[in-house]
């Protein structure tokens, strides 16, 4: 029976435990989405922490794909020479560098949280942010936002392939493609946002081909020997209208696994102002990666609510997700993974570094 401390091996990737550090926006570049000594501190920190896989927050394939002009980005090689020393970093703690490729659509060209999530205009710095349909655009604000023609969604996958072989550069051994949270990929995906008559809008295998598109561009990028993950949100919670559901997102992962998707990261929501969410608590989004388990051969990630090593401990003891996706609580807690080995009593699982050792 596997546990919270065994390795996991995808294609030729191994990762010492089954904890990832989830994806999580730091809006802290200084520059045109260059990484800086802050993404050091914080994904090498959760390194430190043990956990077996790191992952980069979401990371433009463009300049316009930023959620704020504060975002990170791989879209140069200059974006991955500033990314090399981060990637080289968490490997030499023992874990697995990620990065999550990612387009924000028309939730970009905002400021950041702490800024009041405003709208930035293309005079302030920002840009008119990319939409499948910017009618169908859900926000009540005055941002700048236009319909993409059919040969920009065209470009999307060149755009990803390309920002794929700079993270690739940048010594990342395993690539994500962002579907999820109301993001460009989900935002085609869903028939709330995507009102299309091209051949990327309007029944599920146009809706969907853009996702498939994009994987299978970044799995030919990808080397063979290295794993190519998918975040999906796995409804819209928008029951009273027509809109992204389990069924479809099942249904989905299977076409990815096909195409050679090793882990289907499962979320949920983020597309629509009205979505009515359930009761947030410990594992709410659990039974979604389950089904997506059951319907497919490719591995899973649950999230949502995982704020003990007990929990995350008994999530992969029974069977329930492959991998343990905690982000909150690595905010909390950069030393999650070290702090759950105690808490398990699988101190022999982990090691403290060298340095810290006298306080343990």
């Amino acid at each position: 029976m596997s546990d919270l401390f065994s390795s996991l091996t995808i294609r030729e990737t191994t990762l010492s435990n089954r904890v990832m550090v989830s994806p999580m926006c730091q809006y802290s570049c200084e520059f045109d989405g260059l990484a800086t000594a802050w993404h050091q501190q914080h994904l090498g920190s959760r390194a430190v922490g043990g956990a077996g896989l790191v992952m980069s927050e979401a990371t433009a394939v463009t300049p316009e794909g930023r959620i704020s002009p504060r975002d990170l980005g791989i879209w140069s090689q200059e974006h991955a020479d500033a990314l090399a020393p981060v990637t080289q970093f968490i490997r030499t703690q023992g874990s697995v560098p990620a990065i999550q490729l990612a387009h924000a659509g028309h939730k970009g060209t905002k400021s950041p949280p702490w800024d009041g999530s405003e709208p930035v205009s293309p005079d302030e710095g920002g840009w008119v942010a990319p939409s499948p349909s910017a009618e169908a655009y859900p926000y009540d604000d005055d941002k700048q936002v236009e319909t993409m023609s059919t040969e920009d969604v065209e470009q999307l996958v060149d755009d990803f392939a390309q920002a794929a072989s700079y993270a690739l550069d940048a010594g990342f051994e395993v690539a994500e493609v962002h579907a999820a949270h109301g993001y460009l990929l989900h935002e085609f995906l869903s028939p709330v946002t995507n009102r299309r008559e091209d051949r990327y809008g309007g029944d599920f295998e146009a809706r969907t081909r853009i996702v498939r598109e994009v994987t299978e561009a970044v799995r030919q990028v990808w080397p063979d020997e290295k794993p190519v993950f998918v975040r999906v949100s796995a409804t819209d919670w928008l029951p009273d209208r027509e809109s992204w559901d389990l069924d479809q997102t099942a249904r989905l992962a299977g076409d990815l696994t096909d195409l050679g998707v090793d882990l289907v990261d499962v979320s949920a929501g983020g597309l629509h102002p009205d979505q009515q969410l359930p009761d947030t608590g410990p594992n709410y989004q659990v039974p979604f990666a389950e089904r997506v388990a059951a319907e497919t051969e490719a591995l899973v990630g649950a999230v949502g609510g995982i704020t003990t090593g007990q929990q995350a401990d008994a999530l992969i003891r029974n069977g329930r997700a492959d991998l343990a996706i905690v982000g909150r609580e690595h905010l909390r807690d950069p030393y999650f993974t070290l702090h759950a080995a105690e808490e398990l009593g699988r101190e022999d699982a982990v090691e403290w570094p060298v340095q810290y050792r006298r306080a343990v």
